[in-house]
Order: structure tokens, then C-alpha cells, then sequence
């Protein structure tokens, strides 16, 4: 007795159907990223404006008030090869995910602060965690996409959201000072 198996034909609507969620998930993952990177890009200049009411608050010297932008600066300049690194050996998406955690909680911790060493130390946190994630936003970008021009878009879609985050980061950064703080 032999058992017949047989399997449902493949139409053009059942063929679609996965590709166009793969696109659909691939377009998600990119935004996802995109919104990451202005993040990181926002959170450079951001602070700018809120530079007087940081000294007046937390008591910073003018000297020691230049270390709230180089720390985040300089950490995240300083660690980005690394970042680059870790995402080739330990995976793109994982370092992603690693560096965003860390620079969430050291956000965080920076709204949190209540001196100057505090501040200082939470925006080099945040500098890591950009180091760690930057690299991979630009890979995941490129990898994510499924053909060429899609890998066109998010790469356009990358430098547009790069350009426009450091001047929302001061529109932004004045916005909120003035409304609420600049916690």
C-alpha cells in the first residue's frame, strides 16, 4: 500500500507572498537602524544648547564644561575601529544590540546626573555604546537589503538621516531645554 503525497502547485500568489514579506521585514529592520543612527548622530550635538543650563545646574567650570561634548567625542571616535571589529567577530546585528543597550542606559544615566564626574562619565558610556552600534548601522543597511536598489535607498535614506540628526540635535536640544530641562 503506498501512500500518495502530493503538494499544492505553486502559483504566482503563494511565490510572492514570502518575498514580499522579506521585504516588508528587510524595510522594517532598515528603519529600524535608520532611527538608531539618528540617535547616535542627534546625541552629538544635542547637548549644545543646553551647555549653560548644564553649568548653572551642575556647577561645571567653563573648562570642565568642554568635556561633556568630548567625552561622547572622543570615546566614540576613539572606539569605533574597535566597534567595526567586534561586529565582524561577534556578528553585525549582536554588537548593534550591544552598543544600543549600553547607550540607552548611559542616556539614561546622563538625564540622571547630579554632578559633573557623573555627567562626564555617562556621555563616555554613551560614546561606547555609539562606537559599538555605529558600525553595524551601516552594515545592516547594506546586508539587509535585497537587491541593489533597495541597497541604493538605504544608503541614501543613511546619509539623509546622518546630515539631518546633527541639525535636529540642536534644534531639538533648544526645544527641550526650553519646555522641559535639559534632563
Amino acid at each position: 500500500m503506498s501512500i500518495s503525497t502530493t503538494t499544492p502547485p505553486v502559483t504566482e500568489s503563494t511565490a510572492e507572498a514570502p518575498r514580499e514579506r522579506d521585504v516588508r521585514r528587510a524595510a522594517v529592520g532598515v528603519g529600524i537602524v535608520l532611527i538608531a543612527q539618528l540617535m547616535l548622530v542627534l546625541d552629538a550635538t544635542v547637548v549644545n544648547v543646553a551647555l549653560p543650563e548644564i553649568q548653572a545646574d551642575l556647577g561645571f567650570t567653563p573648562a570642565g564644561l568642554s568635556w561633556v561634548l568630548n567625552a561622547y567625542t572622543l570615546a566614540f571616535g576613539g572606539l569605533l575601529l574597535l566597534g567595526g571589529r567586534l561586529g565582524d567577530v561577534l556578528g553585525r546585528l549582536r554588537t548593534f544590540e550591544l552598543g544600543l543597550a549600553i547607550f540607552t542606559l548611559a542616556s539614561l544615566l546622563g538625564g540622571l546626573a547630579t554632578s559633573p564626574s557623573w555627567l562626564i562619565a555617562s556621555r563616555t558610556l554613551q560614546g561606547v555604546g555609539a562606537a559599538l552600534a555605529a558600525p553595524g548601522v551601516l552594515a545592516l543597511v547594506t546586508t539587509s537589503a535585497p537587491d541593489e536598489g533597495a541597497r541604493n535607498r538605504g544608503l541614501a535614506l543613511f546619509a539623509a538621516v546622518s546630515s539631518a540628526g546633527a541639525s535636529l540635535g540642536l534644534l531639538l536640544g533648544g526645544f527641550l531645554t526650553d519646555v522641559l530641562s535639559w534632563h
